[in-house]
């Protein structure tokens, strides 16, 4: 059954943000302008707005529309942000950014998964967006610090190089916890010290490299919980 996407669009605006508190007026309508759809592959976009993640490549996963505005909004942009997101994924998260920040750095660990997003966002015509291949925990030093933090995958703790490259007053905004058990926090950083809010109860898929989880589901060394 074909579906109506800009109704899909209209009900996920109204149903899964709005009447779940999310109220930016300024990321209701980054999410209301980006087309979802064009992040997932042709046989997937009619799921492109279902209140759900939905899985890509590499065994990761575009969010789920609530998730991505509630991260979205707890940044608290303004527009003149330089912004880090680890986790590149489909590249939809990196669009919504690009649309409330003045610049975004996305790094992802996957080379396929950062080509299909360049091509994605070259073709919506997003200058604003620099990507990279590397170790998302590590952050990206070249172009540190960073105003803002957005982390699309699951730690045990802030990896500390992120922290480091938090801005004094900036937010960190991440999914901490093991496979069973997650909150999103937004971190702020005051006098260079982590001060904590609890978002919501979450799940994502590990934070995979040197300061998170490891390919075989251990972190920092512990057993994966």
């Amino acid at each position: 059954m074909d579906i109506n996407l800009p109704a899909a669009k209209a009900d996920m605006l109204h149903r899964q943000l709005e009447d779940r508190g999310i109220h930016d007026p300024r990321v209701l309508a980054a999410m209301a302008k980006v087309p979802r759809e064009r992040f997932l592959a042709e046989r997937q976009r009619g799921e492109a707005y279902a209140d759900r993640a939905v899985p890509i490549d590499c065994g990761q996963t575009i969010s789920q529309p609530y998730i991505v505005g509630l991260m979205t909004q707890a940044l608290r942009l303004s527009g003149s942000e330089t912004v880090l997101e680890v986790g590149t994924g489909s590249g939809y998260q990196a669009a919504v950014l690009a649309e409330l920040a003045r610049e975004v750095i996305s790094i992802e660990r996957h080379p396929p998964l950062s080509a299909q997003a360049a091509a994605r966002l070259a073709a919506l015509e997003y200058r604003n967006v620099t990507l990279v291949v590397g170790d998302g925990t590590l952050g990206w030093a070249a172009r540190a610090p960073y105003d803002r933090i957005i982390v699309a995958a699951m730690a045990a703790e802030v990896p500390s190089p992120l922290f480091a490259q938090l801005v004094e007053g900036g937010i960190l905004v991440i999914p901490i916890g093991d496979r069973d058990c997650q909150i999103l926090q937004a971190v702020g950083k005051v006098h260079g010290a982590p001060q904590v809010t609890e978002l919501s109860a979450c799940r994502f898929v590990p934070l995979v490299g040197a300061e998170g989880w490891s390919e075989d589901g251990l972190s920092h060394g512990r057993p994966d919980a």
